[in-house]
């Protein structure tokens, strides 16, 4: 049960941080739209040295989001009773595979190929390419291989602490 509540924040803290700052700025979140849409984007001179600039700090803020959260989920691992590799490792990958399903459903397929504030000015034709489920479905495929490893780290964490 405690999975479940702990599923339900991660959820909604998630919401909190991605969405207000993607309907202020979407090209901040250009890495995460189709690749046609990016392409579009990037041949867009309003957009041209913002992008390269964005692209290279999404990154290492990403790499650097991993790493807290890999910290962040081992406590909240630990606390909630998982205290061996092997159980922090369950405990971290579902709740990481549980934010994952409710970003593809929720949020990308059901909010972000449906929403007008979403589309970057200059892309709002695209409305096919926007709609299109499958890019976010594979992602999510993505973000699990993702979530495996930041449950791999989460659970080193735990055993080097099971130690201490």
């Amino acid at each position: 049960m405690i999975l479940i509540i702990q599923s339900i924040i991660a959820c909604i803290v998630f919401t909190l941080i991605i969405i207000p700052s993607q309907y202020k700025n979407p090209v901040k979140y250009i890495r995460s739209y189709p690749p046609r849409i990016r392409k579009r984007a990037e041949s867009l001179p309003q957009y041209k040295n913002f992008i390269h600039k964005e692209e290279k700090r999404q990154v290492i803020v990403k790499i650097v989001a991993a790493l807290l959260i890999a910290v962040i989920l081992s406590l909240v691992a630990y606390f909630s009773g998982a205290k061996s590799f092997f159980s922090t490792y369950f405990h971290v990958f579902m709740l990481f595979f549980a934010v994952n399903i409710y970003d593809v459903f929720i949020l990308d397929i059901g909010l972000f190929c449906h929403s007008k504030k979403l589309r970057i000015p200059g892309t709002e034709d695209m409305d096919k390419e926007y709609k299109n489920p499958w890019f976010h479905v594979v992602g999510g495929i993505k973000g699990t291989a993702i979530g495996a490893v930041v449950a791999l780290l989460s659970g080193a964490i735990t055993h080097i602490i099971s130690f201490l």
